[in-house]
């Protein structure tokens, strides 16, 4: 090869060692997160497993626990314990207990260990009269009250929790009432899966698992001392207790004894110092995320090929890209300011709806003040005509030199003023231009401004009236000018509907439920014709000769704006509407 000719290949050599460096690089990166995404997706679901095997674990443990509790208040037992007679009628309930809720035995130890009373009592292998004060379940009930103790049974052989709780007498303790749970059922259930579920106690000693093979191994080598201790007390027959051989690391991560791995997941089970483990096998899915690497990594070393074919197709391209970038750049900022001039007509449009809408609103709380102006007036001249008595009064108890009196008469004359005054504020309040802010306002001020405005008009046609006093921590989102003119609104409405009735009525109820409030007016009036229903809401839609059809559609609009609503009740037998506020 000629130096000519290397130079001229030394390019292309340079990109291909290039591309192979990357396809190295890649496969190892890729396979790396592949399978560490593998191993956290199996941590995960190895934790949810343990925890739906654990509440079922708990669910049986939490049925069982409760029969002692319950036996130890049985009348039947306690006699039992006292007289230490077998009592026939006692064993076949405790039979039938123990049938009932799937315990495997329920019997009554007296004082000194001895079986009076046994729901296997008339089997072959009955626990009836047998000893079992050596046992540790007996001397854990016996001295504090309760335990539990995983064991072998002495006489059926079978394994199982002891869990055993002292029945008090009147001068002390009387005797342990046993009730023997075997998880049969739970070691199925967990068998009907891949993975191996098993419970381990304080020392590592396998009591439950999915393979029974297993049972009665250790996680760990048993010391002598250990083996001995067990031996002794018989908690497992002649188990050799041999180690499963299993390793787990702190991340959860298992080699099993022949070599393959696992991942594991353990939560503590509600019995002192059980643990309850979950493995799952992983070669399989580590083998599956291997080989999608591989794959993975051919597709990848196929686009570096795609990519460095396309190099010279870019470099062809590239002007042409920067000319089109800035062709599209002007266009973009023509687009641009034509919306932006779009979106400042919209919102100057939008500005003089609302500001139309208002002065709709503003037109009609004046329309409104001069129906109620007569009867304003006389809420003022009542007070006024008061002071005029109080002030003659007081004068002539200062020509008396009674000046206790005459204090008296002008502090009257003081509340009458006041009176006076929250009256023209409340006019002057209403009549206001402007919006106002929208924010927490107690639903109590509302209502007697409103009280202020129509109230006497009321009384004037002979109309009763009746409104709510809610509690003065009670708010609402609203603004309080508008919320009062939607009701002095409605308020109107109703009391031009029922003029004419002798006994004509209008009442306005409250009711809370959850974060709203219902406000519902009610009348005696005949109700809407059925025509206008459809339409009430909708502008210049009335049936008043002379009415402009206006005031429901801004009270409605009213309403929205405070997050509520507005809506009439067709199913009432009168005329309704509800008012729907949010509370603040």
């Amino acid at each position: 090869m000629t130096v000519s000719r290397f130079l001229r290949l030394w390019p292309l050599l340079l990109v291909a060692v290039a591309m192979l460096a990357a396809c190295l690089l890649f496969a190892d990166r890729y396979g790396q997160a592949m399978r560490d995404q593998f191993l956290a997706d199996q941590r995960s679901d190895a934790a949810v497993q343990t925890r739906s095997m654990l509440r079922l674990l708990e669910s049986e443990l939490q049925k069982f626990r409760l029969i002692p509790v319950v036996l130890g208040e049985y009348s039947d037992v306690r006699a039992a314990l006292q007289s230490d007679h077998v009592d026939a009628a006692l064993n076949d309930k405790l039979a039938l207990l123990a049938d009932k809720t799937g315990a495997a035995a329920i019997y009554v130890l007296n004082a000194s260990g001895m079986s009076v009373a046994a729901s296997n009592a008339r089997q072959p292998n009955s626990f009836l009269g047998q000893d079992y004060s050596f046992r540790p379940y007996y001397q854990l009930g016996w001295r504090k009250g309760g335990g539990e103790y995983f064991a072998l049974g002495t006489v059926s052989h079978r394994p199982g929790l002891y869990l055993s709780r002292r029945v008090e007498g009147p001068n002390g303790p009387i005797g342990v009432i046993v009730v023997k749970m075997e998880f049969d059922a739970i070691e199925r259930a967990w068998a009907d899966r891949q993975a191996w579920t098993f419970v381990a106690d304080q020392n590592g000693i396998l009591l439950l698992s999915s393979d029974p093979a297993r049972r009665f191994h250790g996680l760990h080598p048993v010391s002598p001392a250990l083996r001995a201790r067990i031996q002794r007390a018989l908690q497992f027959g002649n188990a050799p207790l041999q180690p499963l051989g299993l390793t787990l690391a702190s991340d959860g991560s298992t080699r099993l004894r022949d070599g393959s791995q696992a991942m594991t997941a353990s939560l503590a089970v509600p019995v002192a110092g059980w643990r309850l483990y979950h493995v799952t096998p992983i070669d399989t899915g580590l083998a599956a995320a291997a080989q999608r690497t591989q794959i993975a990594t051919y597709l990848f070393a196929a686009l570096l090929l795609l990519l460095f074919a396309a190099l010279f197709w870019i470099t062809a391209r590239r002007r042409r890209t920067v000319r089109d970038r800035i062709l599209l750049k002007r266009e973009v900022a023509l687009r641009t300011e034509a919306l932006a001039h779009e979106m400042e007509a919209r919102t100057l449009a939008d500005r003089r709806y609302r500001q139309a809408r208002e002065e709709l609103a503003h037109a009609n709380r004046l329309g409104t003040l001069g129906t109620i102006s007569a009867g304003v007036a006389h809420e003022i001249n009542q007070p006024v005509a008061t002071i005029r008595t109080f002030a003659e009064n007081a004068a002539l108890f200062l020509g008396r030199n009674q000046p206790d009196k005459a204090g008296a008469n002008l502090r009257e004359i003081v509340a009458m003023t006041d009176r006076i005054g929250s009256i023209t504020a409340q006019l002057r309040r209403y009549a206001r231009r402007g919006v106002g802010e929208i924010g927490p306002v107690p639903l109590i001020d509302a209502i007697e401004g409103v009280r202020l405005l129509v109230a006497d008009r009321f009384r004037s046609a002979g109309v009763r009236l009746t409104l709510p006093r809610p509690d003065t921590a009670l708010k609402v989102r609203a603004g309080r000018v508008r919320l009062e003119q939607v009701l002095v609104n409605l308020l109107h409405n109703a009391l031009e509907a029922v003029g004419d009735q002798s006994n004509g009525w209008v009442e306005v109820t409250l009711a809370d439920h959850d974060d709203r409030l219902f406000l519902d007016v009610r009348d005696s009036g005949p109700g809407i014709a059925e025509a206008l229903r459809d339409d009430i809401f909708m502008p210049f839609a009335t049936s008043k000769p002379s009415g402009l059809g206006l005031g429901l559609h801004i009270a409605r609009d009213i309403m929205v704006e405070f997050g509520g609503a507005l809506d009439h009740i067709a199913n009432d037998p009168h005329t309704m509407f509800r008012m729907t506020l949010v509370k603040a």
